[in-house]
């Protein structure tokens, strides 16, 4: 599969505010889907530093996991179980990121922060590990991402989306900014599970599962997989439940670390 970089140049207004992970500051159940941005939101540009120009599409997914095929996840929320198959042949970087951080138990103990029923069913968020620290103020939840033990810096991954009828996956900007018209091949229809995000590339642990169709965020985040069971306990998440454990029941011998890739 080929691979295929850009550079975002603008926010994409709707779907930012939707999803910004900033943006969730006090957890409420009665956030719209979305809001009118203010002047200011609409006229700001995503800063784009000269430097930035000399990367490449290897530059952003070095050093970063990679799941070379199929994965299944079990999602333990209380002692109810959400499945979930991950699509490392479609989303590689991102679904090995998930797989990794599964692994190391990043999400053990992190809690659905954000969760949007109303004025329709759109999403619940979590995956925050500031999440796990009870001390940690509720305003900052949505905030938060892996930071690396061995680099101490937060892991970032590039947003990843491959256009249905290609086989070059789409790195660095969405399908709008890549002036790509094909709809993804993973969409965000109803149990989408995808990465939340701020800015184009700074995906970094929050995931979110869509509770409905919400067709408006394809092209602009990454899906890498879909619930296969237990969506019944998905439309019953409240903000505040914990996620008990995340672990992967089959294909996590496709995982391939860094380290073992530089052998």
């Amino acid at each position: 599969m080929k691979l295929k970089f850009g550079f975002a140049s603008r926010w994409s207004v709707l779907v930012v505010i939707a999803l910004l992970i900033v943006s969730c500051t006090t957890p409420t159940t009665e956030a719209p889907v979305a809001e009118e941005p203010t002047a200011q939101e609409a006229a700001q540009e995503v800063p784009v530093v000269a430097a930035e120009l000399a990367v490449t599409t290897d530059d952003l997914i070095e050093g970063l996991p990679v799941l070379n095929g199929k994965a299944t996840a079990e999602i333990q929320v209380g002692s109810r179980t959400i499945t979930v198959e991950l699509d490392g042949e479609k989303a590689p970087i991102t679904a090995g990121n998930f797989v990794d951080l599964a692994e190391k138990g990043v999400y053990d103990g992190t809690v659905f922060h954000r969760v949007v029923q109303s004025p329709q069913p759109f999403v619940v968020q979590g995956g925050d590990p500031q999440s796990v620290d009870p001390n940690v103020p509720t305003s900052r939840l949505g905030t938060g991402g892996y930071i690396d033990p061995a680099t101490g810096q937060e892991r970032t991954i590039p947003l990843e989306i491959l256009p249905a009828d290609s086989d070059e996956i789409v790195y660095g900007q969405t399908l709008p900014e890549a002036q790509v018209e094909a709809s993804p091949v993973l969409d965000h229809k109803r149990g989408a599970i995808a990465m939340a995000r701020s800015r184009v590339n700074t995906a970094s642990a929050q995931f979110y599962i869509t509770l409905a169709d919400v067709a408006f965020l394809d092209g602009s985040y990454a899906v890498f997989g879909y619930v296969t069971d237990g969506m019944d306990l998905v439309d019953d998440i409240q903000v505040g439940d914990v996620i008990s454990s995340v672990r992967i029941t089959s294909g996590a011998e496709n995982l391939v670390l860094p380290e073992t890739a530089a052998q």
